[in-house]
């Protein structure tokens, strides 16, 4: 199940509109040209609108080989589905995409389950720990957080020193809940028992519903299986 992710990479805040805008490209609804007058627009130089659309590229302009199929089945619930919440799709190929998106998400969200909320403060050490104790980490930690806070999924309060989890997603029977659990295995790049799946904190900002083990049977790039202690199991499948 290993892929060639980068380590980090998700270095820049990310904005949910220039997001949006970026897989309504893929979905073939809007244009670069769109794309690049939001940047111009919020962007004071060169490099840092370049930085800003490397992120873009990985997530839905030009996704790497190995997540073109998983970012088009995306876009397809779009196309399906306008009123699909884009956080909700930005989020997985996020989380497909980049470890370091998805650790400090798990992070956030563990943290918040044990206390209700959490702090900035905490949420840095812990990453410090798995990264290293360096600038580069504290920054896109960063980066991170106050992109998941424009996306909507945290509160930042006491000048961005305390975090609270925004309401959930409820994604009920929605098929787009299976694949955005398939993005989680994507990111813990290992086979998961289903119902710590339907319950993992990198996916605190959505509820999956009851019916995620049914939607998880119909999807073709995941298998279930049930292991030596009578677990339901769900890995990923070569398609």
């Amino acid at each position: 199940m290993s892929s060639p992710s980068p380590q980090i990479g998700f270095d820049r805040f990310i904005q949910l509109d220039w997001a949006a805008t970026a897989l309504r490209i893929r979905a073939g609804i809007a244009t670069l040209d769109d794309l690049e007058a939001m940047l111009d627009a919020s962007h004071a130089g060169i490099a840092a609108k370049k930085k800003t659309r490397t992120v873009l590229n990985r997530l839905w302009l030009d996704p790497r080989p190995d997540l073109i199929g998983f970012a088009d089945r995306g876009v397809k619930f779009y196309r399906d589905a306008p009123d699909i919440s884009v956080p909700v799709l930005t989020w997985g190929m996020a989380l497909a995409t980049y470890p370091f998106f998805g650790k400090v998400a798990e992070i956030v969200g563990r943290l918040a389950a044990l206390q209700g909320d959490c702090t900035s403060a905490e949420v840095h050490r812990r990453m410090a720990e798995i990264y290293g104790e360096r600038e580069g980490t504290r920054r896109m930690t960063n980066m991170v957080l106050q992109s998941q806070a424009d996306w909507g999924a945290i509160v930042r309060t006491d000048k961005g020193k305390r975090i609270v989890l925004g309401k959930p997603t409820d994604l009920g029977e929605l098929p787009v809940a299976a694949w955005i659990a398939e993005a989680c295995l994507r990111y813990s790049d290992r086979a998961l028992p289903v119902a710590t799946l339907a319950s993992h904190r990198a996916l605190y900002p959505f509820s999956l519903g009851d019916s995620i083990t049914y939607l998880l049977s119909q999807s073709p790039t995941v298998e279930l299986r049930i292991d030596s202690a009578s677990n339901q199991i769900v890995s990923l499948v070569d398609v």
